[in-house]
């Protein structure tokens, strides 16, 4: 069928191409496992129709399918450098299809409103921050400094202060980052404070915005004294997991996955935040992870990523099938597979 939807008169109309091409999707997103030859044939529609759509009705498209893994990349790519930023919007967020190559591609050459899009992200890599940082206005360098999954290079993070230093929002922003080096925090932390001395113009949101970076400060210091209790075997994981995951501080549970499993803390930030929860379980289950403190890393997504499914039922009864022997066997496979990658 697909072979023969590619060979498409050109003198369709835009409202037939979009029959097409809403129908076409239909049969290709109930396959949950397409075949090359079925995303090379699908993709092959969806590049040759999106040009020939409404606004509209590319958005109403792009939105539909802005989180599908199977998503051919010509096709996200296509929607994500549309012009219309509200076409792009949802793709450039959410699609796990898009490469950094293709996010710095159009973080260089689209308009503001692509970098807020891409500044949303659940994860970004210091090549693609930098850029960001580089060329986005105050509410792309106010969304960036606030998403703890986009990463900041030595270079990206001095860029940011010096673009955004007198600005409180920023500032303050910054400040209560869990993922500051010490360096980092102490850095900001005094321009905070002398932002306050100097303006005199601090509010009392601003006064507890103050307070509040002060309490990021002392999670920082709280988090160093748990991974030694956790190393020392003093503390149960459980405990540790669940208290972390009921306080939503997704960037300090990395951490702690990162230590026990023996993974870098960008490797496990990516396994706790990706859309497949196949990842998140094989970690805990290897590690040792209780039902409950699983639950609670569950919630933790739920209330991070919107792409979730709303009930915790199936995968809780899944995890719980999870054999522990298996869980430890792909651990060490995936593991083996990164480091000769």
């Amino acid at each position: 069928m697909f072979d023969e939807l590619t060979r498409m008169p050109a003198e369709m109309s835009s409202d037939s191409r979009r029959q097409l091409l809403n129908a076409v999707t239909d049969l290709f997103l109930l396959d949950e496992a397409p075949s090359e030859e079925s995303q090379a044939h699908y993709g092959d529609i969806a590049v040759r129709s999106l040009p020939h759509l409404q606004t509209s009705d590319r958005r109403d498209y792009a939105d539909r399918v802005a989180a599908t893994p199977a998503l051919p990349r010509d096709v996200a790519v296509t929607l994500a450098s549309d012009p219309d930023a509200d076409v792009a919007h949802l793709v450039l967020k959410l699609s796990p299809v898009l490469t950094d190559t293709d996010l710095a591609a159009i973080a260089v050459s689209q308009s503001q409103r692509h970098l807020v899009a891409i500044a949303e992200r659940s994860r970004l890599s210091e090549s693609v921050t930098d850029i960001l940082v580089e060329r986005g206005d105050r509410q792309v360098l106010h969304t960036v400094s606030a998403n703890e999954g986009a990463s900041l290079s030595d270079k990206g993070f001095d860029r940011l202060i010096e673009r955004g230093g007198d600005d409180s929002q920023i500032s303050l922003t910054l400040s209560t980052r869990s993922d500051l080096t010490p360096v980092r925090a102490e850095r900001v932390m005094r321009i905070v404070e002398q932002l306050s001395d100097e303006k005199g113009l601090w509010s009392k949101a601003n006064t507890e915005a103050v307070s509040l970076a002060r309490q990021a400060r002392h999670q920082r210091l709280e988090i160093k004294l748990l991974l030694a209790d956790l190393a020392a075997g003093s503390r149960p994981l459980d405990e540790i997991v669940t208290m972390l995951a009921e306080e939503d501080r997704a960037f300090h549970l990395a951490l702690v996955f990162a230590q026990m499993a023996n993974l870098t803390t960008d490797q496990a930030l990516r396994v706790l935040m990706q859309r497949d929860v196949s990842g998140i379980a094989v970690t805990c289950r290897a590690l040792g992870v209780g039902a409950g403190a699983f639950e609670a890393v569950l919630t933790l997504r739920a209330r991070r990523l919107i792409f979730v499914k709303p009930s915790n039922e199936d995968d809780l009864r899944n995890y719980a099938r999870l054999d522990p022997a298996v869980a430890e066997r792909t651990m060490r496979f995936l593991k083996l597979k990164t480091k000769l990658a």
